[in-house]
């Protein structure tokens, strides 16, 4: 009853603390299960650039073909993957996911980041964490509302286990994902993102990722330059985006075996060529952090990292983008302030910055979240100067795409071109949050139908009750007292539509909303076992209470 509520509840707080502890443990058996498997090939970790050229090639191929194996051995339900997919069952299905599609998620991701693709590891972490929860969900027969909220711990006990950013994880999913902030929903998620980072710093210790930087402190009279920095990376980031969902749209009338062989020739190709575009980012993030690169290796390391990219994720090979995007963005970075420097010889010492302020604008502009990638950074370098800088390049960068040439969140595209729905009333998304039996009335008797009105107005009048359920071989019969009857008319009847107990008052509002005359009976372990009704009536005394 307390979890059906849309408020903020012990229960709901410490079952945030198991999806976290669960989702922490099952992320790092996968980050074992990488580590191994790229341990089996590379010297160090996500460096293909020693491997070689017919590794290089062999590889991605292999890769590819071994993921294509595994879909075509699983059911089609069973094949979407990723932060795009559980958006769409976050907001359609509650984040309800199927075993089997995050088994696929979790072998496919292992074999895609061992063979060299360029995509990320927050993707199967979000997938595999929202998996998580729907067992614990299913286990304990937990209503649909709370099994949003969970999945949703889920998600950001995936991201901070796999990062070690608790906060920028929280951001991500109320930014990304859920789109909304409410008290009752943000705490156990920040419960379960701090538990998967506990997690995974009693394993690893406490190690960010980029805390290596050694980044100056901006002065304040370069601050235009930064300015004309967002402007740029705006551009390439809007570019990116078209480019990527154009490739999405095009090749999903393809078979996906065709689409996975295409994006292991294509990584093959860029893999001879240059193979610090291979892997998920760190290659090309020290290519751009080392002294005197040059310009026209920043410039092509830029163009192939941007199409192996393309190449993965737009084909379909499993895996997340913020990991491509944060080297994308810190080549960027980079090879405008190598580009600027012999202009202003004084940039020379903030090229760490710059590429920095590269990988926030990048994420920020292309997930449409610059709080969570700016948070992320944050989190990640473990240095607060670059606070200020970052919002001076992000904000722009994210007019420029969002006013100028009208990008969208990745995510959300990728939706629209899978055909994935993700749009919800806020009706609907209101009335999701509330479980039916928050709502039901569970004052009432059964009857049978063999009895006559005289039967069961005695058996009502018996029990002190105004509601009574008459339970027919194919259906059920709302039998309700009139508020002023006559002796000829005493009973209102009218046929009851089954819900379980898991169900929201939003599955309630779709079967009264064009039958507002009918009520919905509401079972607990099947249809015989009714335990609540719910009228018309009593829905929009709800909605008028709420305000949904």
């Amino acid at each position: 009853m307390t979890l059906s509520q849309a408020k903020l509840s012990v229960h709901l707080c410490l079952l945030g603390l198991l999806v976290g502890l669960a989702a922490g443990l099952f992320l790092l058996l996968f980050r074992f299960m990488i580590d191994l498997g790229q341990g089996l090939i590379l010297d160090s970790p996500d460096d293909f650039s020693d491997l070689p050229p017919l590794w290089r090639a062999l590889l991605p191929v292999a890769g590819a073909g071994a993921i294509a194996l595994i879909a075509a051995f699983t059911a089609s339900k069973y094949r979407r993957l990723g932060i795009a997919y559980v958006i769409h069952r976050i907001k359609v299905h509650y984040g309800s996911l199927p075993l089997g599609s995050a088994m696929n998620q979790f072998a496919s991701a292992v074999i895609a980041l061992a063979s060299g693709f360029s995509v990320g590891r927050e993707g199967p972490a979000v997938h595999l964490g929202a998996t998580v929860a729907t067992g614990f969900a299913r286990y304990w027969k937990l209503p649909d509302n709370a099994l949003s909220v969970l999945a949703s711990c889920g998600i950001a006990a995936g991201i901070s286990a796999t990062f070690n950013s608790p906060l920028a994880a929280v951001l991500f999913v109320l930014e990304v994902v859920l789109r909304e902030y409410r008290i009752h929903t943000f705490l156990p998620i920040l419960i379960a993102s701090v538990t998967g980072s506990v997690v995974t710093q009693s394993v690893y210790g406490n190690i960010h990722l980029y805390d290596h930087f050694a980044m100056e402190v901006f002065p304040v009279a370069q601050y235009p330059l930064l300015l004309l920095t967002g402007l740029l990376i705006g551009g390439i980031a809007a570019g990116f985006s078209h480019g990527l969902i154009t490739i999405t749209e095009i090749s999903q009338r393809w078979p996906i075996t065709l689409r996975l062989m295409l994006a292991g020739g294509f990584t093959a190709l860029i893999g001879l060529q240059l193979p610090q575009a291979l892997g998920t980012e760190h290659a090309a993030v020290s290519i751009a952090l080392s002294d005197n690169p040059g310009l026209l290796l920043l410039l092509a390391l830029l163009g192939a990292k941007i199409l192996a990219t393309w190449a993965a994720i737009g084909l379909g090979i499993p895996g997340g983008i913020i990991g491509p995007l944060y080297g994308i963005g810190a080549v960027v970075g980079s090879l405008i302030a190598w580009g600027l420097t012999p202009m202003f010889p004084q940039l020379q010492p903030f090229i760490p910055l710059y590429a920095v302020l590269g990988m926030t604008a990048m994420m920020g502009v292309c997930l449409h979240a610059p709080m969570a990638a700016l948070l992320a950074l944050l989190e990640l370098t473990q240095d607060a100067s670059i606070i200020l800088p970052s919002l001076l390049v992000t904000l722009p960068a994210y007019l420029l795409a969002y006013s100028v040439f009208g990008s969208r969140s990745i995510f959300l595209s990728q939706l629209d071109a899978q055909g994935l729905e993700y749009r919800v009333s806020p009706t609907e998304a209101g009335l999701q949050k509330t479980g039916v039996m928050a709502l039901a009335d569970r004052q009432f008797v059964i009857g049978t139908p063999n009895q006559s009105d005289e039967d069961l107005l005695k058996l009502m009048s018996d029990a002190n009750q105004q509601r009574l359920l008459l339970r027919h071989m194919d259906r059920c019969e709302l039998v309700s007292l009139h508020a002023n009857y006559d002796d000829d008319t005493p009973l209102m009847r009218t046929d009851a539509f089954p819900l379980p107990q898991t169900a929201t008052l939003a599955e309630v509002h779709r079967l009264l909303n064009r039958n507002r005359q009918k009520a919905v009976y509401i079972y607990d372990t099947g249809p015989d076992h009714p335990i609540g009704v719910i009228t018309w009536t009593m829905l929009r005394q709800a909605l008028r209470a709420k305000h949904f």
